[in-house]
């Protein structure tokens, strides 16, 4: 299975993907993870990616997608693999059918997680996290014991600035602008899968089984 996740920031995609992984042994490609990993590695293309980096400037389509390609010709990706965070743009996902048609190959599900603004502001701005050990905590789903004070280190917790009420509406308006595009373009091709958001952990990795299993 080949599977491409979209979905507001806060919205489980990072959760659900490794649940994922897990069940059916599939490896997660998030574009950044292996840049870095690539730029450690100091290949040809993460030398490229990181000259880029280093100035502050977006890493290039064709430096993202022949990063990928590495990564997918790999033999753990035989049987299928995660993509998380990207494609991001038309051009992206363009740029993607072609390179997996020259391999013979496509992606099959389009997973895409369903979460209104409500639900949205309510998870990311109860975020709290130590400033000192990097501890993370929910006010509603995963309080501290104190409130306000590490269970870890004993130091008091904050709330980051992108997780402020304002940021989260922002952060999701600028969500649905930049992917709405991505969802009609896999809609036409019938491989977007909506999946709600809502309601514990498990109900909703129930829901994409029962999207992986129909399919």
């Amino acid at each position: 299975m080949r599977i491409i996740f979209l979905g507001p920031p806060g919205a489980g995609k990072g959760t659900q993907a490794k649940l994922i992984c897990k069940k059916y042994n599939l490896p997660q490609i998030s574009p950044g993870d292996i840049l870095r990993q690539a730029a450690k590695n100091n290949t040809p293309l993460g030398r490229r990616a990181q000259s880029f980096m280093d100035q502050g400037l977006l890493v290039p389509d064709d430096v993202i997608l022949g990063i990928i390609y590495e990564r997918i010709k790999q033999a753990d990706c035989e049987a299928g693999f995660i993509l998380d965070g990207f494609p991001r743009t038309i051009a992206q996902a363009d740029a993607l059918e072609d390179m997996l048609l020259k391999m013979n190959s496509e992606i099959d599900f389009v997973l895409s997680l369903e979460l209104s603004e409500v639900e949205l502001v309510k998870r990311l701005s109860g975020r709290r996290v130590c400033d000192t050990c990097g501890e993370e905590f929910h006010i509603k789903f995963k309080p501290s014991h104190t409130p306000g004070i590490c269970d870890r280190c004993g130091e008091h917790l904050i709330q980051r600035s992108d997780a402020s009420e304002e940021a989260v509406k922002k952060r999701f308006v600028e969500y649905r602008e930049k992917t709405s595009p991505l969802v009609y373009y896999y809609e036409r091709q019938n491989k977007l899968h909506p999946i709600s958001g809502d309601g514990t952990i498990q109900q909703i990795f129930t829901r994409i089984q029962r999207v992986l299993r129909a399919g």
